[in-house]
């Protein structure tokens, strides 16, 4: 697999001069053509939420997760889910619902309906291609809306946090409907079996199925592998030990990944801001120390069966400072 298409978001520049709120970092949404052998790398689509769909002229705009089914590219912005046509980039959806609030991750249900993390109100969305909303999950055990209130528009609601749950990338396993949970270190179904997978190492992004296994990323560079059969983890693969060459701690937020083989794997990672070292992230906290030297924004390949690193791309110089998504790109 030679191309990727790589989904995320560019910095604005007063961050690089003085801090600023989270919902406020990204002023682009970026989809990045990379070309893993040559290096070239070209912007696809860069994005602008237009003013009705977000909260004020300074919220944050960057393309967060998706699905690619077939030559149809999902992904979402905060308060928007899109389709893109490839290889042309040619949008072919747009919804934008009053219920969107830093939605996370969009992906296909397998009835040709939508799945929307609505992670600013702690719910699961299932939605029509058209943008009826046809389902609604509270991740947390309560009804959906007992905090939230459906006369409100919460696009422009510029945040929503603190979230008891954080429900951040969904999936669909033997026709059961699930959920990754940021702040409870799990994934879980939310219809019929009320089944759970602990992920207790760190904090869950991706849950992507690959073959009997699914993978999930924790934010502090480790690959959890479950069995999908019996919901328990096989595995835990500590990308951080494997990408130290130097045996100094070299940290990135780990989020995306896209499984090559049952060895290779390519993954996200995002420079860490200074807001986190404010904020009581404990794995970040305890693995800071002098000399310890930050990554920048990159993606990188991991044999993890060799526990090699083969190959690490830079994608800061190309505008992209947050990576959210990663999947495979036809070859032209």
């Amino acid at each position: 697999m030679r191309k990727l298409y790589v989904l995320g978001g560019r910095q604005r520049k007063a961050l690089l001069r003085d801090p600023i709120k989270e919902w406020h970092w990204y002023d682009a949404a970026l989809i990045l053509e990379v070309d893993t052998v040559s290096g070239v790398v070209r912007t696809c689509v860069e994005y602008e939420t237009p003013p009705d769909a977000r909260a004020s002229d300074k919220a944050s705009i960057n393309f967060h997760s998706g699905a690619l089914m077939g030559n149809t590219l999902y992904t979402c912005t905060t308060t928007e889910v899109l389709a893109f046509r490839l290889p042309q980039f040619e949008r072919v959806a747009y919804i934008s619902l009053p219920c969107f609030n830093d939605v996370h991750h969009v992906t296909p249900a397998s009835d040709g309906n939508l799945l929307v993390a609505s992670t600013g109100l702690d719910m699961v969305l299932k939605i029509t291609p058209h943008g009826d909303v046809l389902t609604e999950w509270c991740v947390v055990d309560e009804a959906p809306w007992s905090r939230f209130s459906r006369t409100v528009d919460y696009r422009k609601v510029e945040t929503t946090k603190p979230h008891i749950s954080h429900p951040n990338f969904v999936f669909e396993l033997d026709s059961e409907v699930w959920v990754t949970r940021f702040n409870q270190r799990d994934a879980i179904a939310l219809t019929g079996s009320g089944g759970r997978i602990e992920i207790a190492v760190e904090k869950p992004h991706d849950g992507i199925l690959h073959g009997e296994r699914i993978l999930f990323t924790a934010v502090d560079g480790k690959v959890v592998v479950a069995n999908r059969h019996t919901l328990r983890v096989e595995k835990i693969i500590d990308l951080r030990q494997i990408q130290d060459r130097d045996g100094q701690v070299l940290p990135a937020w780990c989020r995306s990944l896209l499984p090559l083989d049952d060895a290779r794997i390519w993954v996200g990672f995002t420079r860490i801001r200074q807001t986190l070292f404010r904020e009581n992230v404990r794995w970040v906290k305890t693995i800071l120390h002098e000399g310890t030297v930050m990554r920048p924004t990159h993606i990188a390949l991991f044999d993890v069966v060799a526990k090699q690193c083969l190959q690490e791309i830079d994608l800061e110089p190309y505008g992209m400072n947050t990576i959210f998504g990663i999947f495979p790109a036809a070859d032209q």
